[in-house]
């Protein structure tokens, strides 16, 4: 009787190898897809730092950016919690990495992942981040004591996810994120402001109508005032911003007659939500400059604060903390 060849158990070896090897490169290729996905596909133009300055920082792209610039102006317009937004924020960021993505699990759409087959919306209102935020808030706030839970399990109320605790992870990004973004952190977010191509709008007339579009139509409020020619009626019950257009900039007055708004913001929180939402969407409407509060946010900018300025018309000076007076954007068209 012949003896075994040798070369059968090598030739074994090495395509178990090679098969150990396919193994690992896939896992990296779905490593990769997963990242792409959450992270906006590794482009970088945005950052957020914490306020308190122990170097917690976030970075990200200029659309989910503006995402989670809308999910906030959604939530405050609504009254919600910092909490509420924070916790949204978190949604978003596992859901779909902050991106208004038109795909996912089933019929699953949008910043959410929310499905037109299980009552959220038609597909082109979850694809509008405004009404998918609207929506997710809507349903939150209908969870008993939402704000003491733990987030994932206040997220999972609302999603009904198949991976519940995988909300959890992003918790200290969406606080950040939040606290920017609703402006009770104030000079914490920059972008460097590179113009999108593919803007289908902008000039101060763009800007007043995202205004609109994130914040309600009581975002423009003062008499006369007009978006695309329409005129906007004063809100019910009280007003809570004016904008005015002259030339390239947009003027914002913040003041709330010293009261706090529904969501418990005094007027330079308010100011400096409005100040960071223009920066997180300054590629998308080609803003060049924001002004508040004797503070400046010019494109190009990617340091971690805003410059402070002495002087600059009406706005005056005095710091973050100090007096505020409106906020000034102002466009390249």
């Amino acid at each position: 009787m012949s003896e075994p060849s040798p070369t059968r158990p090598k030739r074994r070896g090495r395509l178990l190898r090679y098969a150990g090897a396919l193994l690992v490169l896939c896992g990296v290729a779905a490593y990769l897809v997963v990242q792409y996905v959450t992270n906006g596909g590794g482009e970088r133009g945005c950052r957020v730092v914490s306020a308190a300055g122990d170097g917690t920082s976030y970075e990200f792209t200029p659309e989910q950016a503006a995402n989670a610039a809308t999910i906030a102006a959604v939530g405050t317009g609504r009254g919600m919690p910092q909490r509420a937004v924070t916790i949204a924020l978190a949604t978003a960021l596992q859901e779909s990495g902050l991106r208004n993505i038109e795909h996912g699990d089933r019929d699953s759409l949008g910043l959410f992942q929310q499905r037109p087959s299980q009552g959220w919306g038609s597909d082109e209102q979850i694809m509008d981040p405004a009404y998918a935020a609207g929506m997710f808030y809507a349903h939150l706030a209908k969870v008993p004591d939402y704000a003491g839970l733990p987030l994932t399990e206040a997220a999972q109320r609302v999603q009904r996810s198949g991976y519940p605790e995988a909300y959890a992870k992003h918790e200290p990004d969406a606080t950040l994120l939040g606290a920017a973004l609703t402006g009770r952190a104030a000079a914490t977010l920059t972008c460097d402001g590179r113009p999108e191509r593919t803007a289908s709008a902008v000039g101060p007339d763009a800007v007043r109508t995202a205004l609109v579009r994130d914040f309600g139509r009581d975002a423009l409020q003062q008499a006369g005032a007009e978006v695309g020619g329409t005129p906007v009626p004063s809100p019910s019950p009280a007003p809570s911003v004016t904008a005015t257009a002259h030339g390239h900039t947009v003027t914002v007055p913040v003041s709330g007659g010293g009261k706090r708004d529904a969501s418990g913001r005094d007027e330079r929180q308010r100011g400096w939500q409005l100040a960071q939402w223009a920066v997180a969407n300054s590629s998308a409407l080609h803003i060049q400059r924001v002004v508040y509060a004797g503070r400046e946010w010019t494109v190009g900018s990617t340091s971690d604060q805003w410059r402070s300025v002495t002087s600059d018309g009406a706005d005056g000076a005095g710091g973050a903390e100090g007096a505020t007076g409106p906020v000034r954007i102002v466009t390249g068209q």
